[in-house]
């Protein structure tokens, strides 16, 4: 029996990482097996900060897809398809928009964050303000009751609860679940150079690397910078290759610490053993990968099935929607 319904979506704003991975689609493998799951492609909000250059969006998109069904999400367990793909979500978000305070949005810490961070004149638009909008219709089109989300992530579902409640008391009618977060205990990976993993460091390790691109990646790995020679004793706490130890080498990593401070193991023999190990663990998923390549027809359809599945419940509860609304 399904336990609810759950929503989540992943931008294809480019090559997807390892951290993406770990972080979050690890986790939609093991609850793919006890929800009702609708996963997107949400290929609309990727223009909220990319709209200048949408050159690479369809390989983008194609990329995440090959990535999410090498990796292990079923199409016959859950429905798997891009967003723009379904009008309801335009739709939704624009009748959601006339309602919501402006204050509400200016308030989301990311939006203040990345207009500090990425230049407030390229960030100053509708588009980017209203993204909560557009995320909290992606997930009550389909009345979704869970969302996977890192803690980080909070406020923007605090804030769909909000808008679910203001709805309510609008339009007099209990339509909509409020969604519930449901937290995971993803591994956090950091990027080769010891910063957050993110494409526009330049530091991450593409989810479906080659065996020799992923070793090349490790190689470029930081290490503990006051180590010159083996024989010195390491401090694996700052190293970056011990942290990937303890996720990819959970063994041996207590040993390899131990060896790093004893000055028995090397930073170039260390990383040997992670470009192994990691090669390993990942073969599988690399070699699906490879073949899922050479079939652009099954792609196309597996997102084209997917997206006549969420018509099917988006129209429905659109319907729904506009009726309350007195718009139908």
């Amino acid at each position: 029996m399904s336990k609810g319904r759950i929503f989540s979506g992943m931008q294809p704003s480019g090559r997807f990482h390892l951290g993406n991975y770990m972080g979050a689609l690890e986790n939609w493998i093991r609850l793919q097996e006890d929800y009702d799951c609708i996963f997107s492609i949400v290929d609309l909000h990727s223009l909220t900060s990319s709209y200048d250059d949408t050159s690479k969006l369809q390989d983008n998109i194609r990329e995440m897809a090959i990535d999410w069904l090498s990796a292990g999400l079923d199409p016959e367990k859950n429905i798997i398809f891009v967003q723009s793909h379904v009008k309801e979500h335009a739709e939704l978000s624009l009748l959601l928009g006339m309602n919501t305070p402006l204050g509400w949005l200016e308030r989301v810490p990311t939006y203040k964050d990345k207009i500090a961070n990425l230049g407030e004149e390229h960030m100053r638009t509708y588009g980017f303000l209203g993204y909560p909008v557009l995320m909290a219709a992606d997930i009550l089109l389909y009345k979704g009751q869970y969302v996977p989300v890192g803690e980080d992530q909070a406020p923007h579902l605090e804030l769909t609860r909000e808008m679910v409640r203001r709805f309510h008391q609008l339009y007099h009618c209990e339509i909509f679940p409020e969604p519930m977060p449901l937290y995971s205990k993803a591994k956090v990976l950091p990027g080769i150079d010891g910063r957050k993993m993110s494409k526009s460091y330049g530091n991450t390790i593409p989810f479906g690397a080659s065996p020799e691109e992923l070793t090349a990646k490790v190689k470029q790995m930081t290490t503990d910078p006051a180590r010159i020679k083996k024989t010195d004793p390491g401090h694996p706490d700052v190293c970056i290759v011990y942290q990937f130890q303890k996720v990819f080498n959970t063994e041996e990593a207590s040993n390899i610490c131990e060896r790093c401070k004893a000055g028995d193991i090397g930073c170039v023999a260390c990383k040997k053993l992670l470009a192994e190990k990691m090669n390993g663990m990942l073969a599988g998923i690399h070699a699906k990968r490879q073949e899922l390549e050479k079939k652009p027809d099954y792609i196309k359809e597996v997102l084209d099935n997917g997206a006549k599945r969420a018509q099917v419940i988006a129209s429905k509860n659109m319907e729904e929607i506009k009726r309350a609304m007195n718009v139908l």
